[in-house]
């Protein structure tokens, strides 16, 4: 295994040389900014290498979970990385980025080969259910979680009056030190923040909150149409792990017309993103790569608003589509898995989902689906949520033709309201119309993202995990 992970290096330098070096000739605004995104992108799957080979020198259940997470984002960073490149530099870039795939493929293959085998059914019902939060919160995140914003005791203060240490995010963000093995707690006053903020990979354990997802509003406007990214149109990117966000409201504005315009892109392993509003249209949430959290949300948008290859779970959740426009059609998930032994997925678990009050009057109009496969192994499933009856009877929408119909998996389990019936959806091999509970219990936060145990002092109504 060591001896694949240092092959998988060696590639992954040779390729970041060759693409700077392209990157110096190229003259194409939008492929040099392509070029600048798999720069970030291999130099993240590098870390994510390079930690994983750390971690199998002293290999224990949680890190062997780790380093599943990793390279499974490994392989997400590459491919999204191929995905961006549309223009001259995509033929000679292609060969250096299929061997990178093909290693990472590699390296998953290797890390399920030897993975112990996953708890049995009598198992997984034995574990205690206590918990509210992931048990990588630690028990001060608890209380800070719990306790912000009143009484607040943050390390920097962000007010645009001049009352705080700073008066923008991006200056705040900038001054947290870096690799930071505690908390360093962000607290945004109320206000509208017009900045895209990095956090940048070094800038870990950082909590942002601010004074409710109505108040604290970090707006921008940045879109595909006008020569960004889909990675680089976000207002907010985090990539430092065991990063919290709570009370904040992350909005992108650009509008239907502009296509893609992130809100907010996480790639950070072990985040959570509590009782904050994400709205945009499409491609509003990029919940790209390793294990993700969202709790108590409110997240609007038209097509494919949630998006990526994370191992993510919303749970308690508000998903809202909004008026698309003219021909579009509303998707709430386009889920971006492309290896089976990728421990990705999307989960929407007790989540409402409804139309907006632009799309109510023209919901009869506009169909809307639950997800469509945006990768050949695109994994999703809606549980125990109130589906309104905008959601098509079919539920699911084709990508493109045949595409991933038998090699995705798709399932519903105990879901109510109106669009929940499942008698008219889909004929598809990948799709489980009618989970099983022990299916569905491979979903939840304790096994899809290794959260532990609940706090029981959420209140919410669940029975052995579900």
């Amino acid at each position: 295994m060591q001896m694949i992970l240092q092959q998988s290096a060696l590639s992954i330098k040779d390729t970041l040389e060759m693409t700077k070096n392209l990157n110096r000739r190229i003259n194409d605004q939008r492929e040099a900014a392509a070029l600048s995104d798999c720069l970030e992108l291999m130099d993240l799957a590098m870390d994510r290498v390079m930690d994983s080979m750390v971690a199998l020198e002293n290999l224990t259940a949680q890190s062997q979970f780790d380093v599943h997470a990793w390279l499974s984002s490994v392989l997400t960073n590459h491919v999204t990385c191929m995905d961006g490149l549309n223009g001259p530099s995509r033929p000679i870039m292609e060969p250096w980025l299929n061997e990178l795939i093909s290693r990472a493929r590699t390296s998953l293959a290797a890390v399920v080969a030897v993975a112990p085998p996953p708890p049995t059914e009598e198992e997984f019902w034995q574990r205690s259910l206590v918990g509210e939060f992931p048990e990588w919160v630690t028990g001060s995140d608890r209380k800070l979680l719990k306790s912000l914003p009143k009484g607040v005791k943050a390390n920097i203060t962000v007010a645009q009056d001049g009352s705080g240490n700073n008066r923008t995010i991006r200056e705040a963000v900038a001054s947290a030190p870096d690799n930071y093995k505690n908390r360093f707690v962000i607290y945004v006053k109320n206000g509208k923040y017009k900045e895209n903020v990095v956090i940048g990979k070094n800038k870990k354990n950082i909590m942002l909150v601010g004074d409710g997802m109505s108040s604290t509003i970090i707006t921008g406007s940045l879109n595909f149409v006008d020569g960004q990214t889909i990675l680089q149109s976000a207002t907010v990117a985090v990539l430092g792990d065991g990063f919290i966000a709570q009370d904040i409201w992350f909005q992108n504005t650009a509008g239907p017309v502009k296509r893609q315009a992130v809100a907010l892109r996480v790639g950070a392993h072990k985040s959570v993103i509590n009782r904050c509003r994400i709205e945009g249209y499409q491609d509003t949430l990029y919940a790209h790569c390793l294990c993700q959290f969202y709790r108590d949300c409110y997240i609007t948008g038209t097509v494919d608003f949630i998006f990526g290859d994370a191992a993510v779970v919303l749970q308690n959740c508000r998903l809202v589509l909004r008026k698309p426009m003219n021909g579009q059609q509303n998707v709430i998930t386009a889920q971006g898995r492309t290896d089976p032994n990728q421990n990705t997925g999307t989960s929407i678990q007790n989540c409402d989902i409804k139309p907006g009050s632009d799309l109510e009057p023209v919901k009869g109009l506009v169909k809307s689906y639950l997800g469509r496969p945006w990768k050949q192994y695109s994994r999703t499933v809606v549980m125990e949520s109130n589906i309104g009856n905008l959601i098509d009877p079919a539920g699911w929408l084709e990508m493109k033709g045949t595409f991933a119909l038998e090699t995705l998996y798709y399932g519903e389990y105990l879901n109510r309201g109106p669009g929940a019936g499942t008698s008219k959806r889909v004929n598809w091999t990948g799709y489980h119309r009618a989970m099983s509970e022990a299916e569905a219990s491979k979903f939840t936060v304790a096994n899809l993202i290794q959260g532990g145990v609940w706090l029981k002092s959420t209140g919410v109504a669940y029975t052995e995990g579900l």
